[in-house]
């Protein structure tokens, strides 16, 4: 290993371009990862027609990925910490190129001759789900190994925001896709797309720096420990007040953005009387701004507590994006122009994203060793908040109006606020090092 005071300017440049590239297939990860889940409901409504399945049952189909996706989060995260974020991302990103591929033979002729349309698709959407669950608590754990306190913010911020083109880019292309090759083709082609990109994964990267043949030292002001063989300490994790009031703030966070997921597209139709084609730009828009306001969010996470301290810094950019996207919110419910309504709402949204991103930059600052782990306990908590957003805004909604079940999100977003008062990132979890 290369002492510190011995690193040359070249070395420090290479290796920056090596954590640039770490970075940038962690974004491809992320952007694959909400393509790939999120292109059944572009294929859906074709797939109704030509099995003749009911709305219900392909609700059915298309919930099964966020219940094995939620299960296996706490423990893949587990996984990242043992093994490593190399291994545990290649199995995913394989994995999920197998499933995504698989679903070209979920029906008639296919898998569904045999166990039906609908147990097919849902065995096909349980796999996936199982193997896309690593993506963000190991991303985390990549996080950790590379990227110095400091860098971490914008780090995650670049890696959510792959969510964002991922959901913003699969009405259209994977649309097109659909149009020129059919429905099970396009399928093919985009697990073959996230099996290359796992294998780039998997002979580029090197779980910590000094592995890496393009850096082959320990990065300055990378605090992280190598990964343990020991068992994860679940019992310290989940009694840790900290890691509690994070995961319950997520809850609160992924309610409020899985309210833009599942029902903003209706909301524009069905509510405010678009067309078809207007729903789906305006939609498209929402998550560009989520692609462009994560990053910032990161960014401005790292800003701020290089200025006032880390854990000002985090509270100030966990808090305040919930209250400005809870305002937001409000305010696009009521404006009467479209337009004004969705820029007002794009920006809720964009606020809540900078919001997340402080949750995981908090949780990867108190884990210590076990930033998987705590990942995949932040993730699950998020998810559970966010299964519920889709059934209840429309339970309220469906006896008060779409507004209150859109002003329901906001005291969410609010009640989110609240754990940032208790909440200390500066504090690390009490578990061993090694």
């Amino acid at each position: 290993m290369i002492g510190m005071g011995a690193l040359t300017q070249t070395a420090v440049q290479r290796a920056g371009r090596v954590q640039a590239c770490v970075v940038l297939l962690m974004f491809g990860f992320s952007v694959m990862s909400y393509f790939d889940r999120t292109i059944m409901s572009i294929a859906g409504p074709g797939i109704m027609k030509e099995f003749g399945l009911s709305e219900t049952e392909m609700g059915t189909v298309y919930s099964a990925f966020l219940w094995s996706y939620a299960l296996m989060m706490i423990p893949c995260g587990g996984l990242a910490d043992r093994l490593g974020p190399r291994l545990v991302l290649t199995g995913m990103a394989l994995g999920a190129a197998a499933f995504t591929a698989l679903t070209a033979w979920a029906g008639k002729p296919g898998l569904g001759t045999y166990l039906g349309i609908v147990p097919s698709f849902v065995v096909i959407r349980l796999g996936l789900g199982v193997f896309t669950a690593p993506i963000y608590p190991t991303c985390a754990r990549m996080n950790a190994n590379w990227m110095g306190i400091g860098q971490r913010g914008r780090v995650q911020g670049w890696v959510n925001s792959g969510a964002g083109l991922g959901g913003a880019v699969s009405p259209i292309l994977f649309s097109w896709m659909i149009a020129r090759y059919g429905w099970r083709i396009s399928f093919l082609l985009a697990g073959l797309a996230t099996a290359v990109l796992g294998a780039a994964w998997f002979f580029y990267v090197r779980d910590r720096p000094e592995e890496h043949p393009g850096v082959g030292h320990k990065l300055p002001d990378v605090p992280a420990p190598r990964r343990s063989r020991a068992p994860t300490p679940w019992r310290a994790l989940l009694a840790d007040r900290n890691l509690q009031l994070l995961t319950i703030g997520y809850f609160a966070v992924d309610y409020f953005e899985y309210i833009f997921f599942y029902w903003i597209f209706y909301y524009l139709g069905e509510i405010r009387g678009l067309g078809a084609s207007e729903s789906a730009i305006y939609t498209t828009l929402l998550f560009l701004t989520w692609l462009v306001m994560t990053p910032v969010g990161g960014w401005t996470c790292d800003r701020l507590g290089a200025r006032y301290g880390r854990k000002a810094g985090l509270k100030m950019v966990g808090a305040g994006g919930l209250i400005l996207a809870a305002i937001l919110l409000f305010a696009g419910v009521n404006a009467q122009q479209t337009a004004s309504a969705v820029g007002l709402m794009s920006l809720a949204l964009g606020f809540a994203s900078c919001s997340d991103v402080a949750f995981w930059a908090a949780t990867i600052d108190v884990a210590g060793t076990e930033v998987g782990a705590a990942g995949g306990i932040l993730n699950t908590g998020g998810n559970v908040g966010g299964s519920f957003a889709p059934v209840l805004t429309a339970f309220i909604a469906a006896r008060a109006g779409w507004s209150w079940g859109l002003y329901f999100g906001c005291l969410m977003a609010l009640a989110g606020v609240l754990t940032w008062l208790w909440i200390d990132p500066t504090r690390k979890i009490a578990v061993r090092e090694s």
